[in-house]
């Protein structure tokens, strides 16, 4: 029994992981609107990636609160259904950098660097309110790895704007969305794993423990 509660993982039935959360979705879509302007006045497919990013992840932060203190199995299968939007979410960033190049136009480095700046800033902000809680079940550790890999993903949005500035070529930008894409496919392939492997703990235990 001892064992079995030192293994226990953090579920998110803390008042201020709550509010660490209802922090993090005001700043996610508050950026999702931001650069998705952005990505459309810059011409950029990978503001408009990243904007994406940001509403996904207001998204599921949404559910991670709401489930907080369910069952193990409904924290499971939040985690899974973030997962599959997730991947979802990689075909749509794909679909978008494939008819990019059908259409070559040259998008805006300055804004695409201001706003990728931007972007990290709030990101980075996002991981610092987080880090207290960066282990934990399926469903926490969603959270925690969706903030990290955004922030990982603004640096190479900021890398994308200079490459475009000094090539004077669309290359970078669309480079750096498929890049982004295959960092949201890796994020769900290991969410979508440790929910399942959470899933089979509940089928195993019988599917009644809460915790």
């Amino acid at each position: 029994m001892a064992d079995c509660c030192n293994d226990r993982r953090f579920d998110g039935v803390s008042a201020g992981y709550k509010r660490a959360l209802v922090a993090v979705i005001f700043v996610n879509a508050t950026m999702f609107l931001i650069e998705m302007m952005a990505g459309f006045s810059a011409n950029s497919q990978a503001l408009k990636a990243d904007a994406l990013d940001f509403i996904g992840d207001a998204a599921t932060y949404t559910i991670s609160l709401w489930v907080i203190g369910a069952a193990l199995v409904v924290r499971a299968r939040a985690a899974l259904f973030k997962g599959i939007l997730l991947a979802v979410m990689t075909l749509a960033v794909l679909t978008m950098s494939v008819l990019r190049l059908f259409g070559g136009e040259v998008p805006d480095a300055s804004t695409i660097g201001l706003i990728g700046i931007l972007a990290l800033t709030a990101n980075l902000l996002s991981v610092l309110i987080l880090m207290k809680w960066r282990d934990g079940d399926a469903n926490v550790r969603s959270v925690w790895l969706c903030s990290r890999n955004d922030a990982i993903g603004n640096i190479g949005v900021v890398t994308a704007g200079l490459l475009v500035g000094v090539t004077g070529s669309f290359w970078p930008d669309v480079i750096m969305s498929i890049a982004l894409a295959g960092l949201f496919l890796r994020s769900a392939v290991s969410i979508i794993r440790q929910a399942r492997s959470e899933m089979d703990q509940t089928k195993t235990a019988g599917g009644t423990s809460p915790a």
